[in-house]
């Protein structure tokens, strides 16, 4: 079992510590970049959320999402996380036996949605920082539409979530994708 509450991911940019010159468009496009919603995407075979002992969720084969909002999201975010998370195809389609041919829904499994603020921390030094994520306040209600919206658009007995703010552990898989939503500033 793992915290997931300290999840030992933190994205560090390597690439402005090199001494790689960008070109005008480069920084300029860099400047515009918009960093919203992250999500780390498990395919698993089981999963299940646990706060102080006690079993709150759990599914069988499927996708364990570890979902990070920054202080910037939009609805138009949420949309695009659900959109992609749902029509990922990671999982063998058996009757042609292509090995990532099918997603969650074609194969009728669970999806495990956990909030998860330290997708956005970065490191100061040798402290993590999270002020880029999503305030408490503004994120619950945020987290809460996000998973609705995973209810509507699917199975609602396949969609489960964990205990926002709670510290949670969890079980990790080999498989698991970043998906981040970039865009740029107009």
């Amino acid at each position: 079992m793992y915290s997931i509450s300290w999840l030992p991911s933190f994205p560090i940019n390597l690439a402005r510590s090199r001494s790689r010159k960008l070109n005008k468009t480069q920084l300029h496009n860099r400047k515009r970049q918009i960093n919203a919603m992250r999500a780390v995407v498990q395919r698993v075979a089981s999963a299940s959320v646990e706060v102080e002992g006690r079993l709150v969720s759990e599914i069988g084969p499927g996708l364990l999402v570890l979902v990070g909002l920054h202080e910037s999201d939009t609805d138009a975010d949420a949309d695009y996380v659900c959109r992609k998370v749902l029509n990922m195809r990671l999982f063998p389609n058996e009757n042609t036996g292509k090995g990532w041919d099918l997603n969650v829904m074609q194969k009728k499994y669970g999806v495990l949605l956990v909030s998860q603020f330290t997708l956005y921390g970065i490191l100061k030094g040798n402290k993590p920082d999270f002020h880029v994520a999503m305030p408490p306040q503004k994120a619950k209600p945020f987290y809460d539409s996000l998973v609705d919206k995973f209810r509507k658009s699917y199975n609602p007995e396949a969609i489960k979530d964990g205990v926002f703010g709670a510290l949670m552990k969890s079980q990790c898989s080999w498989i698991h994708l970043n998906l981040q939503r970039i865009q740029m500033r107009q």
